[in-house]
């Protein structure tokens, strides 16, 4: 069963003790304190293991308020002690974090979901009937398996199944309803789409209101949204090697692959409008997004300009 929703009150003293321990250095005393209020509640000790397990997940900038905390912080031309900027970005998380978090938010969503993965983790899980689901970077789904049905709902993200058994397993997303039979698909909630690629078996198609049941064969990749189904003729990425910790890319935008590369990293990437229809091919591996990064100058004519580990541009060499 799905966990239940964190109370925003608990949320807000569990990211409270998380900055003070930050913030403090290791202090043995507060260790202490905050031991103390995590066993002092069964709810304080869950809200503190999602918080510590999801913290890389809390990308602070998206925090009302946040943004300017975390420049002070990060600007050297502001000369502020380090404690006293973490001090101004702890009143401006635990104002603002408790709320942000009770919205509808993938973060909220990966707390109260049967299975989630954070930033750049992947995950492989045998399912109750046998079949076998790997989740992507980012990803949430819950489980509804019975005697009656076999159902994975992929809240976000990107999923792989692979259906050993001869009955069929059903993935809903936010565009359709897929029945996966023997074989091996990817669905990924991709912005306003679902994204469907087949490697091998078959895939139906269930939209609501249309009584016409559309098939995906072996080899195919679609685009499910608000107007249809449609198969793409064209991709410029394989859909399932990111099962095997690759990017692997034909002819591929430069800003697509940034976008791409950003799932499994923190902070922000992207590229100058004059390079962003540069094209790569290629096979890169996951394992080390930033090491990634470096290896762009070696196979195109740009550079990286880094303000932070978390600040990434890519922009010409001229």
């Amino acid at each position: 069963m799905a966990a239940a929703r964190p109370d925003a009150k608990v949320v807000k003293q569990a990211i409270q003790w998380m900055l003070r321990l930050r913030e403090s250095g290791h202090d043995p005393a507060l260790q202490q304190q905050c031991t103390q209020w995590r066993s002092a509640r069964h709810e304080h000790e869950q809200a503190w293991q999602r918080v510590t397990h999801l913290q890389q997940d809390l990308d602070l900038r998206a925090i009302p308020g946040a943004g300017l905390a975390l420049q002070t912080l990060e600007t050297s031309q502001q000369r502020l002690h380090r404690r006293q900027a973490l001090k101004l970005l702890g009143g401006v998380v635990i104002a603002g974090s408790a709320t942000w978090l009770a919205n509808d938010l993938d973060v909220v969503s990966a707390w109260a979901s049967d299975y989630a993965t954070g930033k750049g983790e992947r995950r492989t899980l045998a399912l109750p009937d046998g079949s076998l689901m790997q989740l992507n970077t980012h990803s949430a789904v819950d489980l509804a398996f019975s005697g009656q049905q076999r159902l994975v709902r992929l809240k976000h993200g990107e999923l792989m199944i692979t259906c050993h058994s001869q009955h069929s397993v059903l993935v809903q997303t936010r565009d359709a309803l897929l029945e996966g039979f023997e074989g091996r698909f990817v669905a990924y909630q991709d912005g306003d789409c679902t994204r469907v690629s087949v490697s091998h078996g078959k895939v139906a198609i269930h939209r609501p209101g249309n009584g016409q049941q559309q098939w995906i064969e072996s080899g195919q990749n679609w685009r499910l949204d608000a107007q249809g189904a449609h198969r793409l003729a064209h991709v410029d990425m394989d859909a399932m090697a990111w099962a095997e910790g690759l990017i692997v890319t034909q002819d591929m935008r430069l800003r697509d692959f940034l976008r791409q590369v950003s799932r499994y990293r923190h902070g922000y990437l992207s590229c100058s409008d004059d390079i962003a229809d540069l094209r790569l091919s290629g096979v890169f591996r996951l394992e080390d997004p930033e090491q990634l990064l470096h290896l762009l100058p070696q196979t195109l004519p740009v550079r990286l300009r880094q303000r932070t580990r978390w600040w990434v541009r890519v922009e010409s060499m001229t």
